[in-house]
Parts: structure tokens; sequence; C-alpha cells
């Protein structure tokens, strides 16, 4: 396990899945994590089991598009924290169904008749609120830069070569691995590296937590700069680094495979 006890990390959308798995597991690594979320109850939860874990958890209710609130939350980070290491992008949107439209399923429904109010969501609450968090953060991570490097991570959804079910979908998550790349260009002359990092199938090859210890490998290694601009699945960090899943074991790097 990564000793991480003096790094100070925000995780957004962390209430659940793979950002709360993220959070647990740099709490056990000794780190302070802002865990963020608009759902209070659940952030608690999340900032409790990082405390339990043996870290320090900080819980801060924040929807991750309204910029005042993006930026209070980096500025109560600088206040309280003095600096910060690791900006984990996980907050997502989109996904929700609207009560007053007749429901659209979210896979197997060509672009055509898919609401643009997904596409909205998505690159509202999703990649709009990655580059707004990366935009206040930035300051902050490029300070105390003398030790390790800082890291901003981008989580995607599964390693891409292949389709990904929804057009809307597909095109957010690979403006995301893009948006990865040209933070790290310019975060790079500041010893910042920023990647996107895709997870296996949570729940079914994999847990929540194993995407969370690629996360803290990454964090503590002071080559990470070789890394930057890239994309990077959980099971493949897990063989460079030698950290497991849960159950001890190193699933596979997954994706889907490719149509035709």
């Amino acid at each position: 396990m990564a000793d991480l006890k003096d790094t100070v990390a925000v995780v957004t959308g962390a209430s659940r899945s793979a950002g709360q798995g993220i959070a647990l597991v740099l709490g056990e690594a000794g780190a302070t994590v802002y865990v963020t979320g608009r759902s209070e109850g659940t952030i608690e939860e999340t900032a409790e089991a990082v405390d339990a874990r043996g870290g320090r958890g900080i819980p801060v209710r924040c929807d991750h598009t309204d910029d005042a609130q993006v930026r209070s939350l980096f500025d109560r980070v600088r206040d309280e924290s003095g600096r910060l290491d690791l900006l984990v992008n996980n907050v997502w949107g989109g996904y929700e169904q609207r009560q007053d439209e007749p429901e659209v399923p979210f896979f197997g429904v060509p672009f055509w008749e898919q609401p643009l109010w997904r596409w909205e969501g998505m690159f509202t609450a999703g990649v709009r609120a990655h580059l707004l968090a990366g935009r206040h953060a930035a300051p902050l991570l490029i300070e105390h830069r003398d030790e390790r490097p800082g890291l901003v991570v981008n989580t995607i959804a599964w390693a891409f070569g292949a389709y990904l079910g929804n057009v809307l979908y597909d095109t957010a998550k690979a403006a995301t691995i893009r948006l990865a790349f040209g933070m790290a260009e310019d975060l790079r002359p500041h010893r910042v590296a920023a990647v996107a990092l895709a997870p296996g199938h949570l729940g079914v090859t994999e847990t929540t937590e194993y995407i969370g210890r690629a996360v803290a490998a990454l964090t503590a290694d002071p080559d990470l700069m070789v890394k930057t601009g890239g994309l990077f699945t959980a099971g493949e960090l897990a063989r460079e680094y030698g950290f497991t899943d849960v159950d001890g074991t190193q699933p596979e790097p997954f994706g889907l495979p490719m149509a035709g």
C-alpha cells in the first residue's frame, strides 16, 4: 500500500461507485480526502469511512456545475490544508431520466432518438465539470512541487477502442480523455501530471477499490511525469505497480470488444 499520509486530495462525485472506492483507498493510505458530491448524507458516510480507514475524510457538498461552489471548495482546501496534491475528476451527469418525458433507454437506442438533454447533461455535469474543477485546482496543484509531482486523474468508462453503445456517452468520454491530454500539456512545466484512467467492469470483473489502488499507486510514483497525458486501465497499472484487488487477485485490463 502506498504511503500518502502527507497527501491532500479532492475526489469529486465520491459518494458512490468508483469515486467512493477511490476515496476509501486514499484514506487507507493515510491521505486527507475532500469528499464532494451533491448529496450531504452520502458524502458524510463516505468521509466517515475514510476516517475509519485511517485517513481524514472531509465532506463538502458541491454542485460541480456551479462555478461559485467549485471556487469555494478549492478556497476551503487552501485555507484548511494549504496545499493540494491530487484531483480526481469523477463527477458525472446525464444518466438521469426526466420525469416529464417518456423513458428512453440509455443504451440500445440510436443517437437520433436520444434526448438532447442527455448530451447537455454529460457535457455540463461531466466534461465541463472536470474542466471547472481543474481550473480552480491548478493554482494549488502547482505549488509545493519540490517533492513528488502533483496529479489530475480524469476517470472514464471502459478503455477505448470500441463503441460505448451510446453516441452521446461515447463522445463525452472521448472528450474527457482529450481533456486530460490537454491539461497534461499545460501542467507539464509545473511538475503536475494529468491522466485518464479507466476501471474495468465494476462489480463484475473488479471492485471499486481496484481503481482506487491504481490512483494511489500513481500518486505515490516519484516518476509519475513519464505517464502524463496517457490513458491507462486499472488492470495494466496493477501489473506495473504490483497491487491487487481486495481479494488478492489482479483482474485483467478490461475493454469492450471491437464491433465486427
